[in-house]
């Protein structure tokens, strides 16, 4: 229900004009989203350390995108979902954002170009069951779980326009990491790229200065997309325990 603002107050009464709003309308628990993100921080986390035991190198298992924006998910969800179950305001959008870019950067990268023989930058392996599960998790269900938060639990129009160049810096800055990262080690290490289109010995500077640029103007796109996408999506609401009051922040 919105909230209203009284013209007139007792004499001697505080007045709620120009009082904030979660001042007038207290924030209330959102028990439905608390669960839900937790248990997207847990996948995020199970994923993450199905993998590391699988791992004999947790250096090389941590310098993928994929380990790092899954790291992000676990944290951020954490904690958005204590935030929303002892009712305090919502994460703001930047950082909400950020995770949901990443994260979906990481489940369209590996469905699209490293599990597509015909990209050319396929990593088609054979894996153990704990990482077919750990795959799974941090390739599907992670990316497929946020973009559904967003969507059904997120107040829409919280992203802006200048959101999309700022979250690019930390995928602009991966590509320094895994160049530096790939030079110090010896050639012919296993891993010493992460990602094929990273790799210097198969294409040389020229061929990653191409394959960053063309993959950095996708990131930007889908960025822009995210915002413009976020304007112009319905509010979904949903029953009082999974929607909190109005003024309780954009991240319902």
């Amino acid at each position: 229900m919105p909230e209203t603002t009284p013209s007139t107050t007792r004499r001697g009464a505080p007045s709620a004009v120009g009082a904030p709003a979660s001042a007038i309308v207290p924030a209330g628990r959102r028990p439905f989203a608390a669960a839900f993100r937790a248990l997207v921080a847990l996948a995020a986390l199970t994923g993450i350390v199905l993998d590391s035991i699988d791992s004999d190198d947790l250096g090389r298992l941590f310098s993928y995108f994929t380990i790092q924006s899954n790291v992000l998910v676990a944290v951020s969800f954490a904690w958005a979902a204590h935030r929303a179950w002892t009712a305090r305001p919502a994460l703001p959008p930047r950082i909400t954002g950020a995770a949901l870019l990443f994260i979906s950067i990481t489940g369209l990268v590996f469905h699209f170009v490293l599990s597509n023989d015909s990209s050319g930058f396929s990593m088609t392996s054979e894996r153990t069951p704990l990482e077919s599960v750990a795959n799974q998790l941090l390739h599907t269900v992670t990316p497929l779980a946020a973009a559904l938060d967003w969507l059904v639990l997120t107040a829409p129009g919280g992203f802006l326009l200048r959101h999309a160049w700022q979250w690019l810096v930390y995928p602009l800055l991966y590509l320094p990491f895994a160049l530096v990262r790939g030079a110090l080690l010896a050639p012919g290490t296993d891993g010493r790229y992460p990602y094929p289109f990273l790799d210097i010995d198969l294409h040389g500077y020229d061929g990653i200065a191409i394959n960053a640029v063309v993959f950095g103007l996708a990131f930007y796109g889908l960025a822009l997309t995210l915002v413009l996408l976020d304007r112009i999506r319905p509010h979904l609401r949903g029953p009082r325990n999974r929607i909190s009051p109005l003024g309780s922040g954009p991240l319902k």
